[in-house]
């Protein structure tokens, strides 16, 4: 499982240029920092930790996205922590390998977007999700196969997401921001 203090290291490492990201990375420190024992657990009711990852084609030019079965929303790939998980990045690469079905998806360093959400998950009782995602990048022609864990899998056009996507489209713009600054 993720320890906490590995949670914040990376939540450290990242300095998001875009003010209500920086607001959010120090909420999620605080968050950990109070909860230093189960803040990546699915079982810390209050919230806890998850971690997700938006999936681009080779070319940069689609996201993979998945119809949550559940949220009945077009949203990146992702989920809770689990024990094998050394951290958030481990634990967004591996939640992506999995849902999406491709191998060699390569994950791009450094923590790319946060979110918090109030959600049911798995345990039946409402809580929130502390979502910190990762930019990952899909081998040249990588096909996705549905899991029993999505409706639908599908690329999208970055420019044609689809109506309701969540806040994909805010981590296509962080993705874009990142990958332009890189060329």
């Amino acid at each position: 499982m993720v320890a906490p203090a590995v949670a914040a290291a990376e939540l450290e490492a990242w300095q998001p240029a875009e003010p209500g990201q920086r607001s959010l990375r120090q909420a999620l420190l605080a968050f950990v920092a109070a909860r230093p024992d189960d803040a990546c657990s699915r079982s810390c009711v209050p919230g806890h930790l998850t971690a997700s990852a938006l999936v681009l084609d080779a070319e940069g030019e689609h996201t993979l996205l998945t119809l949550h079965p559940r949220v009945g929303l077009w949203i990146q790939l992702g989920g809770h922590c689990e024990p094998g998980d050394a951290s958030l990045a481990e634990a967004a690469l591996r939640e992506a390998t999995e849902e999406s079905g491709i191998p060699g998806l390569v994950l791009e360093p450094g923590v790319l977007h946060v979110d918090v959400h109030p959600i049911t998950c798995s345990l039946g009782v409402p809580t929130r999700h502390l979502d910190v995602r990762y930019l990952v990048r899909a081998p040249a022609g990588a096909e996705p196969v549905i899991s029993d864990e999505s409706d639908d899998l599908r690329w999208w056009p970055l420019d044609a997401l689809p109506d309701g996507a969540d806040t994909v489209p805010a981590m296509v713009l962080a993705a874009r921001s990142r990958l332009s600054a890189a060329a």
